[in-house]
């Protein structure tokens, strides 16, 4: 897929203090589709959907604050927590006036996005999800083993581990290229730019915070999904079927409570994007055609 980047603009707002960074595309009025992005991602992640549906659609996609290009403010000016994430987009849709949307979510994105999606249930216009999960049977029991581990008893041995894991060269890049077809044809500029934020002075704590707090997501589950079932918004599952982070099961379980989605599942993994963009892309368009 060729991507003009002409077609795509930066913009960067201030939000109770802190600038998050956006990319954008289309015209501001138009159908909006909010981009959010996972870990250890920014809004990089969805630079095919910005180039390709700015004709139709309005879409922007934040950066969260430590992440990407916004600003990384000390975690004793900023809570990292999935609420405080949460308030800082919903406070930067508010300044742009942005009061109905499409949630495009992705691993970090879901527990963004159904906060924002439960606060303003009426303000949901349909959802994209991209192995963003929602169920417990998303998780694979041995591979979240230690992350559940480290909720229940929060060590700085365990801290190390996940660290070591999820945040070293070999890890970010595991993320990327792990259960997909042809692991070499994944742009190696997804973990190299990851790596650069990964590696500033402080990261380290500020994820292993937020790993720790995604115990809260968990708990949340139960409204999330009560919210899918008395709401039925129109959604579309695209997800990568060989994701070693959130399984195939998790991707079945949207079915328990939603009557009709759109699903796909793709042979792929984590970032279903990198390799299934050409097929995905437009079933999001057909996706939002038909929303509008």
């Amino acid at each position: 897929m060729s991507i003009d980047f002409t077609r795509v603009r930066d913009g960067t707002e201030e939000v109770d203090g802190v600038n998050v960074f956006f990319r954008e595309a289309g015209k501001p009025g138009k159908q909006a589709v909010v981009l959010l992005h996972g870990f250890p991602a920014s809004s990089h992640m969805y630079r095919a959907v910005l180039d390709q549906l700015g004709d139709e659609h309005y879409l922007i996609a934040p950066d969260y604050p430590g992440f990407g290009n916004s600003d990384f403010p000390d975690p004793e000016i900023y809570e990292y927590t999935f609420d405080r994430l949460a308030e800082t987009v919903g406070a930067l849709l508010e300044q742009k006036g942005i009061t109905e949307w499409v949630l495009g979510m992705q691993d970090y994105g879901a527990p963004v996005g159904f906060r924002l999606a439960t606060q303003h249930p009426d303000r949901v216009k349909g959802l994209i999800v991209m192995n963003g999960n929602a169920y417990e049977e998303g998780f694979d029991p041995e591979a979240s083993a230690p992350v559940r581990s480290y909720w229940e008893d929060r060590t700085a041995e365990k801290e190390t581990a996940i660290a070591n894991q999820l945040m070293s060269p070999e890890g970010v890049k595991w993320q990327y290229t792990q259960g997909t077809r042809n692991p070499e044809g994944i742009n190696p500029d997804n973990w190299a730019l990851d790596l650069a934020r990964l590696a500033r002075p402080g990261q380290t704590r500020m994820q292993l915070d937020l790993f720790y707090d995604y115990r809260t997501n968990v708990d949340l589950y139960p409204q999330w999904q009560s919210f899918l079932k008395d709401n039925q918004p129109p959604t579309l599952i695209a997800w990568g079927k060989r994701d070693p982070i959130f399984i195939e099961a998790g991707a079945e379980a949207y079915r328990q409570h939603l009557d009709r989605p759109e699903f796909h599942l793709f042979d792929t993994g984590h970032f279903v994007l990198e390799e299934d963009a050409p097929a995905v892309v437009p079933l999001i368009r057909s996706f939002l055609q038909k929303l509008r």
